[in-house]
């Protein structure tokens, strides 16, 4: 009986699983002084040992920048003034995200597999911290969602991944110039009929390199001796400034 058991659990079991097989046309990306932003190619394979199933397979790709927490004011106009009136901390915000699908978002990703892989926009953002004097604390996530998407720091390109006959998909990332350095996670989702069925996850590495990252380190580690610098170079730009005038207006 035992082994009758085993035989039908095997039996029940997919005879293969499918998996992703990825590329990257870079996976590292430099931020030098005239860096203008870049493109990534993410491209890749699903490697099968079984016939393709007669339910197509969806795609779903997810970028996502190093996260960090932000506070967002409300402001009012009170007696001819602007004043900050209410705030909400967001705990985790990505300063990056985008997702590209094969397909409208709502039909390759069910919300219960969404809920379970926080893909969409608002899944990726946490905020559980809000004050209980603010009635409307979705709004302030909202806002930061909606700046961003303005900025071009999140974005959803549904029907931008390209699958062939079920096995060969591709699409194309634009990464803007104002990049936050840091681990850029990288997320390929298969669905099929809305659910998750297989998942792989990759990082892309953004770094800065050369003065900038010299400034960026010396700010971090060193700030006293950053803002002093800093103070010395806009005392030498201003008096520079001043004596070209001073040089123009003699000429």
């Amino acid at each position: 009986m035992l082994r009758l058991a085993i035989l039908l659990a095997c039996m029940a079991l997919p005879a293969a699983a499918e998996e992703v097989v990825l590329g990257l046309s870079k996976d590292k990306v430099a931020i030098t002084t005239n860096f203008d932003g870049s493109e990534i190619l993410v491209f890749g394979a699903i490697k099968r040992e079984a016939p393709i199933s007669e339910t197509p397979l969806d795609v779903v790709v997810a970028i996502s920048g190093p996260s960090e927490p932000i506070i967002v004011r409300r402001k009012e106009r009170r007696f001819g003034i602007w004043v900050n009136v209410e705030s909400v901390e967001v705990d985790a915000a990505p300063s990056y995200y985008t997702v590209a699908t094969t397909g409208p978002l709502s039909e390759v990703l069910s919300n219960v597999e969404d809920l379970r892989h926080r893909v969409s926009i608002p899944r990726a953002i946490r905020s559980v911290g809000a004050p209980s004097t603010v009635a409307d604390a979705q709004s302030f996530t909202d806002a930061v969602i909606r700046i961003r998407k303005e900025s071009g720091a999140y974005s959803v390109q549904e029907g931008a991944v390209n699958l062939d006959e079920q096995t060969l998909f591709r699409t194309s990332i634009a990464l803007p110039a104002n990049l936050t350095a840091g681990d850029y996670l990288t997320r390929i989702l298969l669905t099929r009929e809305g659910r998750v069925v297989s998942d792989f996850e990759t990082v892309i590495d953004v770094r800065k390199v050369g003065l900038e990252r010299w400034l960026y380190t010396m700010s971090r580690q060193q700030p006293f001796w950053y803002g002093i610098m800093s103070l010395a170079i806009a005392i030498a730009a201003g008096w520079g400034a001043s004596a070209a005038f001073q040089f123009l207006r003699r000429g």
